[in-house]
């Protein structure tokens, strides 16, 4: 993106119009799918996020900004300035004095882990309802019917896994629980951590949701170990946490890589050149093989089946 390019975006940010262009500090943030900028005005300090070329044909704009205001004023996302509905143009107030986790960082810090739990259980209590539940089945039909349409490949033994769908929904739907405004796609990059509080940032997948994914979709991308989950867990519910709410944990585990395999595979065949998709879609569904193949993925399974 050339100079020319972001001032457009500026442009359109109305307290950023007003101000002398050329007094602006501007750095280019990390990114998958969209562009961020940090801007610098005087002792302010802003992230700008230019959405990411094809985006729109996965991502519901006017459902995002529903959810990233609703978590911004509940004190979980990073404060909302600005949000245009038509593409996704969003500003940011910066997150002073906080590290962007990692997986590293999560190892290395327990009581981060504590804090995630916090920040999740926070988010779902304190939201104001999203506009869209996240519909888990239904993205996994739609994602497959957009690389149908692209003529784009699956990785081998895709069909083998999905079949393992049908049995893991009806355990899930023989126990329904409550929807709740839910992140969704919670990278450990997208959290914020300051030492005494965690923010959780980027609402462009969220939706209502069964509140156990946000825990179970974190404890994949963060490769956590059994303590780490427990940790999850027990600073989550504050204290002590119930069968029923692990073996659904494990679950979603399962079923994100699966989902998000598909989304890698869009971001390949969309010809994304942020990363290697491909190869994030077949590391992604090599994890679901593994975790579905293992007594404990089917022992709860059965567990919810059987109450």
């Amino acid at each position: 993106m050339n100079g020319s390019d972001l001032s457009t975006y500026l442009l359109r940010v109305p307290f950023l119009a007003q101000l002398p262009l050329e007094e602006v500090g501007v750095t280019r943030l990390a990114g998958l799918t969209n562009v961020n900028f940090l801007l610098t005005a005087g002792s302010d300090r802003y992230v700008l996020r230019v959405p990411g070329k094809g985006t729109s044909e996965y991502i519901n704009r006017t459902n995002e900004s529903v959810a990233a205001h609703s978590a911004s004023r509940a004190g979980v996302n990073a404060e909302l300035l600005h949000f245009d509905d038509n593409d996704g143009l969003m500003v940011t107030r910066f997150v002073d004095d906080a590290r962007t986790m990692t997986a590293e960082a999560f190892a290395a810090d327990l009581g981060a882990v504590g804090r995630a739990g916090e920040v999740f259980r926070r988010l779902h209590a304190s939201a104001t309802p999203f506009s869209v539940p996240f519909a888990l089945f239904s993205m996994v039909d739609e994602y497959k019917a957009l690389l149908e349409a692209k003529g784009a490949g699956l990785p081998s033994g895709y069909g083998d896994v999905q079949s393992l769908l049908g049995a893991a929904r009806s355990a899930l739907e023989a126990a329904p629980v409550s929807l709740v405004p839910s992140h969704c796609d919670p990278l450990c990059e997208n959290f914020l951590d300051t030492g005494s509080s965690m923010f959780l940032i980027d609402y462009e997948y969220a939706g209502n949701n069964d509140p156990m994914w946000d825990l179970a979709d974190l404890s994949v991308e963060g490769g956590f170990t059994e303590e780490q989950d427990n940790m999850l867990l027990r600073s989550y519910f504050s204290g002590s946490f119930a069968a029923e709410q692990q073996a659904r944990m494990v679950i979603y585990k399962a079923m994100c890589d699966l989902l998000w395999t598909l989304w890698g595979a869009i971001q390949h065949a969309n010809g994304n050149p942020a990363d290697d998709f491909w190869a994030y879609a077949l590391g992604r569904f090599e994890r679901c093989q593994r975790l579905t193949a293992t007594d404990s993925f089917h022992h709860h399974v059965e567990y919810l089946v059987g109450r």
